[in-house]
């Protein structure tokens, strides 16, 4: 079966720009929030880690509007394991990651928690406006801790002095001034992930696959994919901080912000497989990641090689398990 031409374009262009917009967007912002003296760590665990997320919630808000909220929960979802089994398995793969930040030890135990809570909003297979208002109130809540954590931090702290490093290098002389480019990557923003939904819905329909399934790998994987570039290029910098607590922001948001936004905009009933299947790998996964990074018994946490070729595994085996079982069901 031949699939339609132009919604594969308007999908590859959209991808291109929601990466390069949600980059400027990060940079926009916090270049804003800098001149504002917002300390380094405060600007990474807040406006770097929804920048990362812009895509999804955009994409979420998207679909919810358009009757496509299969996308967007599968977006969310597919994204978070893919943060973790593609983006942090590949990174450790390349260099093992410690994780050496009190910061990130703390915030770590909370994605595990906020990974629970939306696990247990979607136990019933029902998405209501009052699992939405939950999920934006826990949202709110983690927004204040993370704004907390930011302001109490210790100078020292690895996190610290890598998101501190992270910001000088991306500030520059004769750059256009932060609230334009803020203002014009959000336009970007949404332009793109209005394509984006279009695009997926057409190739679904032309390739006779659920919307979900779409949502599920290629719509989050490609969300997924400027992430790993930059979460290497932070390993390689030695940044490893950095590049965990990235994917640790990330999913917190797309856990919470983009679940809530479906239950507002889009109310109702969730496929039993999105809890048999997709939700319980992301719990998994964020259990694993727990385990290795946290540390015990006085060790420091660290994501080795061995754990990062278990992660890409799993990654690979979970693509043929959806693609396998659409095309088979």
């Amino acid at each position: 079966m031949a699939l339609p031409v132009l919604p594969i374009l308007v999908v590859i262009l959209s991808l291109f720009v929601l990466a390069v917009s949600a980059d400027k967007f990060v940079e926009g912002a916090s270049a804003f929030a800098q001149g504002l003296g917002v300390s380094p760590l405060l600007i990474g665990l807040t406006i770097v880690s929804f920048g990362t997320s812009a895509p999804e919630i955009l994409i979420a808000i998207m679909s919810a509007t358009s009757g496509s909220a299969p996308i967007a929960l599968g977006n969310a979802l597919g994204s978070n394991i893919a943060n973790i089994a593609l983006i942090l398995g590949a990174a450790s793969l390349f260099m093992p990651m410690p994780v050496s930040s009190g910061v990130l030890r703390r915030e770590i135990p909370l994605l595990l928690a906020v990974v629970f809570f939306s696990a247990a909003l979607l136990l019933d297979l029902h998405l209501s406006r009052g699992d939405g208002i939950a999920s934006i109130t826990v949202l709110i809540l983690v927004l204040g801790w993370l704004i907390w954590q930011g302001k109490t931090h210790t100078a020292d702290d690895p996190m610290t002095v890598e998101y501190a490093h992270s910001l000088e290098a991306e500030a520059g002389p004769g750059e256009v001034k932060p609230v334009l480019k803020t203002i014009i990557a959000l336009l970007l923003l949404l332009v793109s992930s209005r394509a984006m939904v279009w695009g997926a819905v057409e190739i679904a329909r032309a390739a006779q696959v659920s919307e979900l399934l779409i949502g599920l790998s290629i719509v989050a994987v490609g969300t997924s994919l400027p992430e790993l570039a930059a979460t290497i290029a932070c390993v390689i910098r030695r940044e490893f901080g950095l590049a965990i607590g990235n994917v640790v922001g990330s999913n917190m948001f797309n856990a919470l912000a983009v679940t809530g936004i479906i239950a507002l905009l889009a109310p109702g009933e969730v496929e039993p497989l999105v809890r048999n299947r997709d939700l319980a790998l992301q719990l998994a996964l964020t259990i694993l990641l727990f385990i290795f990074a946290v540390g015990w018994r006085g060790r420091e946490g660290r994501i080795n090689r061995i754990e990062g070729l278990l992660f890409v595994a799993v990654f690979v085996a979970y693509q043929y398990w959806l693609f396998a079982g659409d095309v088979g069901g």
